[in-house]
């Protein structure tokens, strides 16, 4: 099975750039997006579900921001849209599909770039992720949790660590997060396969970032310790959006 996480920034404006015509010819099986700004009544269906995929939506309450969604050609035994607590799921940040013994995650975790009340707002959310995860590791033992964390976790992962040491992304404290929640049963998998350089999955718009790949790497696709993974990797060459997808092979 393979599974692609990717921030659209916008799957309106993928979709008009070519994002279904790239989905028919990788033919994941299940697709993880982020950033939709959009609700399910606002996407023509019809294209998706003939190339047979079957979607599941969890948007934000504000018109055109956050939300995620799930694409998948096997239909879930069940899905779960949010966390149950209405403060969080107004800003529609987590959908999970479960199959059998394993669960996969579509998450958007917040940006805190915009300024301290969103930063203070991120570190609030990743607290609340942490124990809601933990929580549900107990009921679910498989679990897969792909998407934008909006964090960097080492160095390697940001093409200047030094200049953006104290840019939101990058902070000590959400490094140190990130690393409590990898110890706590989490494989990067990326990562597992690859300890290279210079891989990135965003870049800003601005100053040809992506053209000098001066980009961060912080969407992943996380798995507990007990799925048997067969690779992963980024696909830096797709260019629908300002992140490019992640994937990974189970």
């Amino acid at each position: 099975m393979k599974i692609v996480s990717y921030n659209v920034n916008g799957i309106r404006s993928a979709t008009s750039k070519g994002l279904l015509n790239w989905m028919e010819e990788l033919k994941a099986d299940v697709y993880c997006f982020q950033e939709t700004k959009a609700d399910r009544s606002q996407l023509d269906h019809a294209p998706f579900e003939f190339f047979g995929y079957n979607s599941y939506w969890f948007s934000a309450q504000k018109k055109g921001y956050s939300g995620v969604a799930i694409f998948t050609k096997q239909k879930p035994d069940h899905v779960e849209y949010g966390f149950g607590d209405p403060e969080f799921d107004a800003e529609g940040r987590i959908v999970r599909a479960d199959f059998g013994d394993t669960s996969i995650i579509s998450v958007y975790i917040p940006s805190g770039s915009s300024g301290e009340e969103r930063q203070a707002y991120k570190m609030v959310w990743l607290d609340y992720f942490y124990n809601y995860i933990d929580e549900l590791k107990k009921e679910k033992k498989k679990l897969i949790i792909c998407g934008d964390y909006n964090i960097c976790h080492k160095p390697i992962d940001i093409h200047d660590p030094i200049s953006n040491k104290n840019s939101s992304g990058f902070l000590p404290e959400e490094r140190e997060w990130l690393s409590t929640f990898i110890d706590n049963g989490f494989v990067d998998t990326f990562r597992q396969f690859h300890p290279e350089p210079h891989q990135y999955s965003w870049w800003t718009f601005r100053a040809g970032a992506r053209e000098r790949n001066k980009g961060w790497r912080i969407d992943y696709c996380m798995t507990t310790p007990n799925i048997d993974v067969k690779d992963a990797g980024i696909l830096q060459q797709v260019k629908h959006s300002d992140h490019c997808p992640v994937w990974v092979a189970i």
